[in-house]
Order: structure tokens, then sequence, then C-alpha cells
């Protein structure tokens, strides 16, 4: 079994192009109001409850997921995905780097998840990269990388 499978450090990678500028798409990653907007992925909702934009700073947020799906699948409560992200790195327009904690009684949930976000110009657009690392076992890569392409559509729809 290869280190992916098990969940051991697993990391994910996702990228999408998006008509806006670095400058622009850094905002959107750090304004608690945007975040709110297009970071829960599909059709869960999301909700800022503190931001405290520096480096040893961050924010909490809670992902809700939709009343009209059935099954529990929440990591906090049924319904809620709780995290704290703290700021590791915050280079304007550039990169992004946090280290995020799910607020969970679940074991295979515990332990800091990084995501690096990469800010490259595009012409008239930007690539956005989003890596995930440290990937806690309770969560498989595969629903991680899922996840990341959803709210990177939102993310998309939002700026354009």
């Amino acid at each position: 079994m290869d280190k992916a499978s098990k969940n051991d450090h697993a990391t994910t990678r996702n990228w999408k192009v998006i008509k806006a500028s670095p400058e622009k798409l850094y905002r959107a990653f750090t304004d608690p109001k945007a975040l709110a907007i297009w970071m829960a992925p599909g059709e869960m909702t999301g909700k800022v409850h503190h931001f405290e934009l520096k480096v040893g700073g961050g924010y909490e947020m809670s992902l809700f997921y939709p009343p009209s799906e059935k099954e529990d699948r929440g990591k906090t409560s049924r319904k809620e995905d709780r995290y704290t992200a703290r700021f590791l790195e915050l280079f304007p327009s550039k990169r992004i780097v946090q280290a995020i904690t799910f607020d969970s009684e679940n074991p295979a949930l515990w332990g800091e998840m990084i995501m690096e976000v990469l800010f490259e110009n595009k012409d008239n657009a930007t690539k956005v990269t989003i890596v995930f690392s440290n990937i806690p076992p309770g969560i498989r890569p595969e629903d991680n990388k899922t996840g990341t392409r959803l709210s990177l559509q939102k993310l998309a729809r939002y700026m354009e």
C-alpha cells in the first residue's frame, strides 16, 4: 500500500486559471466576507466567526452542509465542519500558507493540515494552486481534492 492510500501525511494539489488579477484573488482569500461566500464547496455555506490578517493570526470558520443532504458528514457536528486556520506566511498576491485544525472529537481528524495557496500571473488571468499536506487520516484525499475543486469553481464564479 502506498502512502496516499494509507493517508499517511497525504497531500493533494488542485489548480484553476481564474480571470482576475493576483491582487484581487489574494484579497478574496484574505477578506472574511469573501471567504464566507466562496470557500464552502458545492452547496455548502460558510460563516467566518473571527478573522485577524497577520502572520500568527488567522480565522475560525464553519462550513455547513445543506439541509437537503440526508447523510450526516460533519466533522464538528452532524451538519458542520468547524476549523481554525493560523496564518504561517502571507506574501501579498504571491502566496499564503496556513495551518488548519478541525474542531472535532474524532482523533482521526486531529492534527495540523497545511494549506498553501499560490498565485501565478497568466496574461489576463491568474493560476491559483492550492496544495494541502499533512491531511488527517480521517479525511480521504479524494474527498479533499473534490472539495477543493468545488471551492475553486465557486471562487472563479465569485471573481468573474
